[in-house]
This record gives C-alpha cells, sequence and structure tokens, in this order.
C-alpha cells in the first residue's frame, strides 16, 4: 500500500491489489474516507498511516457497493458508512453480496482476514446532492452504467474528485449485473462538466488523473461503448488498456449487452 498527497487536504491510498484506490479528504477538523484498500494488513496499517497525516475520518462514504470499495469499516468499525440512494436500494434488495463476493475473492487469492466483512450503520443519502465536511461541502453525483449504483464525490474547494469505477487508465469500462451502456454513456456525460472543474481525477483502479488527462480517458471510453454497442469482437481497444485481461472484460461486455 501506497499513500500519496494530492492536496494538502486530500491523501489517496492504493492498494497492492487492482490499483485499488481510496481517497480521505479534509476540511478544517474533520476528515472523510472515499472506498478503500483490500488486503488486511492495509486495512490494519490504514488508521495509523491516516491519523499520522492529520486525516482520522468522522465518517466513512463508498462509490457503490462492490465489495473491493466497501471495506471501509474493517479499518474504522464505529464509523458509519454513507452510499447513495441507488446504493442502499441494491444492498437492500441482495443482502450478503459485498461479504459472498470478498470471500470468493479471498479464496482464490489466498487471503485470510480476521473477521468478515459487516456493513454496520450504513447511511442512505441523496444524490445528487451535497454532503458537509467541516466548514465546506463535497458534491455527490449519480453514477450508473458500471453497476446499476453509485455516485462520485466532488471536493470542489480542492477540486479532488473521486469517480469510483469509472474514468481508469488500465481498464476498460465494464457492465457489470445491473449496469447497462446507456446508463455508462450517460454517466460519462453527467461527469465531463466536474471533470472541467478538478485539477486531480482519482478513478477506483489505477493512477490519480490530472484534468486533461481525465477528460482524454473520458473521450476513449466514450468511443469504446460506440465500438462495445457496434458488438465488434476484436476491437482496438483504449491505449493503455489492451491486455489479455481487458479483452475477456470486453468479451464479457459483448455477452451481457447482447443479452440485454
Amino acid at each position: 500500500m501506497r499513500a500519496v498527497s494530492v492536496h494538502e487536504d486530500a491523501i489517496v491510498v492504493t492498494s497492492l491489489f487492482w490499483q485499488l484506490n481510496a481517497v480521505a479528504l479534509r476540511s478544517g477538523d474533520e476528515a472523510m474516507l472515499v472506498d478503500s484498500p483490500y488486503f488486511p494488513e492495509e486495512l490494519e496499517l490504514l488508521p495509523a498511516v491516516l491519523a499520522q497525516s492529520g486525516f482520522q475520518p468522522v465518517a466513512l462514504l463508498a462509490t457503490h457497493a462492490d465489495f473491493d470499495h466497501v471495506l471501509g469499516r474493517m479499518a474504522f468499525p464505529d464509523l458509519s458508512l454513507g452510499v447513495a440512494e441507488s446504493t442502499m436500494l441494491r444492498i437492500r434488495a441482495q443482502p450478503g453480496e459485498a461479504q459472498r463476493d470478498l470471500r470468493d475473492h479471498d479464496a482464490r487469492h489466498y487471503v485470510n482476514r480476521p473477521r468478515p466483512l459487516s456493513l454496520g450503520q450504513t447511511q442512505s443519502l441523496p444524490v445528487p446532492g451535497r454532503l458537509g465536511l467541516g466548514p465546506e461541502e463535497l458534491e455527490l453525483v449519480a453514477t450508473g452504467g458500471h453497476t446499476a449504483d453509485g455516485m462520485a464525490v466532488f471536493a470542489p474547494w480542492m477540486g479532488v474528485l473521486a469517480v469510483g469505477d469509472y474514468l481508469s487508465p488500465v481498464e476498460i469500462p465494464m457492465i457489470s449485473p445491473g449496469g447497462s451502456v446507456a446508463e455508462y454513456r450517460g454517466t460519462l456525460g453527467a461527469l465531463a462538466p466536474v471533470v472541467e472543474r478538478a485539477a486531480s481525477v482519482v478513478p477506483g483502479h489505477g493512477a490519480v488523473l490530472d484534468r486533461d488527462a481525465a477528460l482524454r480517458v473520458l473521450e476513449a471510453d466514450l468511443a469504446y461503448l460506440d465500438v462495445l454497442e457496434e458488438g465488434a469482437e476484436r476491437p482496438a481497444l483504449p491505449e493503455g488498456r489492451d491486455s489479455g485481461e481487458q479483452r475477456r472484460i470486453h468479451a464479457e461486455n459483448l455477452s451481457r449487452t447482447a443479452s440485454a
């Protein structure tokens, strides 16, 4: 795990697994943690890492309900987890989904945890909307298409935008169960003006992007969605994302969109 400051009031923590990002945002004396790293050792170290930098969180946020984004309470079991209304609906409709997926991936990668995942106290947040953090306000932007649920979190006073599983420089757009190409395209359209206001864009997976790099990824993702809708089996994938794993994801996207 590594921790990098992208602003005096923002630290990005990146897991050794899947280049998975979490970001701590601070305003005044308050901080919140968006998403989470993956490995038990990373989660165990996280409170000390953040405390040493003055980022002890008062609450947790998750951009969506995928298991790798909701592990914050394993590091901070006494804190509540804030999620979009759409994510709360998903959690209620599919109880235990994150726990089962985590167990499956842990077993596949030989990961042992000291205790099972518990989402505990979960708070539903109106999205789009605003959320107070110290003297400032976070802007919450509705996202969908990768899954049926989600939100991006923007701290306008420092220009830091956490987008969850969108705008990744290492992954192509992934249409998971509950997602759709049309909703994904709508999310990119909604994110574009927010990216224009951002200085640093933190994707769920991969390196932090500046504004121009994030806009290039957004345009490449829109072009990929066009190719996906055309049904091309062996398209040219976006630059830096043409790998065997991304082609496997493309094949799953094709299968899922064909059966939609």
